[in-house]
């Protein structure tokens, strides 16, 4: 096929705001880039999915949910203010 008939991307040819607002590229970008520290050439040539692999393990399932008081409360038995770790 010859590049003329190619249609070009809608994020790459400045598409609509509805359209380039389907990826979050500034969040892409800054995990690529911030902190994976990969280089411009290896991140653009990642897919998504790609992407999605290389930080899933910096992300765990359920990472994100809050300490209950016991266990706050055994981590703080564990690690007391003022011993070897502050």
């Amino acid at each position: 096929m010859r590049s003329a008939f190619r249609k070009p991307l809608s994020a790459a040819a400045g598409g609509s705001a509805q359209a380039s607002a389907a990826f979050p590229w500034d969040q892409a970008m800054a995990l690529g880039f911030g902190l994976l520290r990969l280089e411009p050439r290896a991140f653009w040539a990642m897919t998504p999915i790609e992407l999605a692999a290389a930080i899933k393990p910096l992300f765990p399932a359920g990472g994100g949910e809050p300490l209950g008081r016991s266990e706050f409360d055994r981590m703080m038995q564990q690690f007391p203010d003022g011993g070897p770790y502050g």
